[in-house]
C-alpha cells in the first residue's frame, strides 16, 4: 500500500479511487450549500441546455425508473422542476427547469466548476491540459453520459 510521504507514485486505480472521492465530496458540499442534495444538483445541471424525458433522464443519471421519479417529485415539490408536455410525443412528459431552477442551476453549476477547477490549482496550465486531455478518454471510451457539461 502507498502511503502519503512515500517516494513511490501513487497507483492508477488508487489515484482514481481518491480522486472519485474527492469530487464527490467536493461536489455535494457545493450542493449543501446551495441547499441541494447531489442528485438535485446533478439533475438541475442536466437540464440547464433543454427539458428531457424521463427515459432520457434515468441512463444519463444513473437512476432506476422509480428513483428518478422520487427525484423529480421532491424537485418539482420544491419549485426547481416541472413537467411539461413533450413537443415530439403527446402522451410523453418532460422535465424542465422552472425559472427558480433554472437560476439555482446557474448558481449552483458555475460555483461548483470554481471548486472542481480549483482541485488543479498547483498543476501548470500544460498539466491541467494534460490532465483534461487524459480524463476526457476515458470518460469518451467508458461512453459516460453528459451530467455535468
Amino acid at each position: 500500500m502507498v502511503r502519503a510521504g512515500d517516494d513511490e507514485k501513487m497507483p492508477m486505480v488508487t489515484a482514481l479511487v481518491r480522486t472519485a472521492f474527492l469530487v464527490d465530496a467536493v461536489y455535494a458540499q457545493a450542493a449543501r450549500e446551495h441547499g441541494v442534495t447531489a442528485q438535485q444538483g446533478q439533475l438541475l445541471c442536466v437540464l440547464m441546455a433543454h427539458p428531457l424525458g424521463m427515459s432520457d433522464l434515468g441512463p444519463m443519471l444513473g437512476l432506476a425508473k422509480s428513483s428518478l421519479t422520487g427525484l423529480v417529485d421532491r424537485s418539482a415539490r420544491r419549485g426547481l422542476v416541472e413537467r411539461v408536455p413533450d413537443p415530439s410525443d403527446g402522451r410523453a412528459v418532460q422535465v424542465a427547469l422552472t425559472a427558480s431552477g433554472a437560476a439555482l442551476a446557474e448558481t449552483f453549476y458555475d460555483d461548483t466548476c470554481a471548486r472542481l477547477a480549483e482541485l488543479a490549482g498547483r498543476l501548470s496550465g500544460t498539466e491541467r491540459g494534460r490532465l483534461a486531455g487524459l480524463l476526457a478518454r476515458v470518460v469518451e471510451a467508458n461512453e459516460v453520459p453528459a451530467v455535468f457539461d
